[in-house]
């Protein structure tokens, strides 16, 4: 990932994290204006719920603030254990907020729609772990990378979600939102998955063309 483009993950990744850290673990996630909107939609939410909840928060933000870090070339190539253990708890939290992640998909506000587009998402999210998993422990490096960077495409789904939930509300209104969130919850990850596969094609083709470059000279 270039230098640029890392600042601006990094730096979005950074302030949604705060932003959901103050939001439902320095306040009550009661508070929080996604949860009493649920409560006024009638929705019915048990202590198991919040607990889930909290777990995909917590796990969830570990996740967006470590991932940078794990796919910089730069850190990886400065110290190696580092990058190990950071992976570590990187994959540790997938696997907990992904988990956490598809029980609360099924109780998704906006219908069936949303609730598959989330529960979908939530899988994808860790087959995409497991997949960079497999191939670090096959010491396919390349495959690993490929695979990181697809599942971080969908870590951000937290950042893009959070991006168009007032972007949505101001341009459909506030009586709309269950229909916003349906479209929503399908918006904030498969754009990214798409753009993140041209990104490691595109990365593919230069690292191809240069080796043949090399070859012939």
């Amino acid at each position: 990932m270039r230098k640029k483009w890392w600042f601006i993950v990094s730096g979005l990744a950074i302030m949604i994290a705060g932003y959901s850290v103050v939001q439902y673990i320095v306040f009550h996630a009661q508070q929080a204006g996604f949860v009493q909107l649920k409560l006024m939609l009638s929705a019915t939410l048990n202590s198991f719920w919040y607990s889930m909840l909290y777990i995909h928060i917590i796990f969830g933000v570990l996740a967006l603030v470590i991932g940078p870090f794990t796919l910089s070339s730069t850190l990886r190539e400065k110290n190696v254990k580092r990058h190990k253990r950071l992976g570590s708890i990187y994959m540790v939290s997938i696997l907990f907020g992904g988990v956490a992640g598809l029980y609360l998909a099924f109780h998704a506000t906006g219908g069936w729609v949303a609730q598959l587009g989330f529960a979908l998402l939530s899988i994808g999210w860790l087959i995409t772990m497991f997949q960079a998993l497999a191939n670090i422990k096959q010491r396919n490096i390349q495959g690993h990378q490929k695979w990181m960077l697809r599942n971080y495409a969908l870590t951000f789904a937290a950042v893009t979600l959070r991006i168009y939930l007032p972007l949505f509300t101001v341009l459909f209104g506030f009586e709309n939102f269950q229909y916003s969130y349906a479209v929503i919850a399908w918006l904030c990850w498969v754009p990214n998955l798409f753009v993140m596969e041209w990104y490691i094609q595109r990365k593919l083709h230069v690292f191809i063309d240069n080796r043949h470059v090399t070859k012939t000279t």
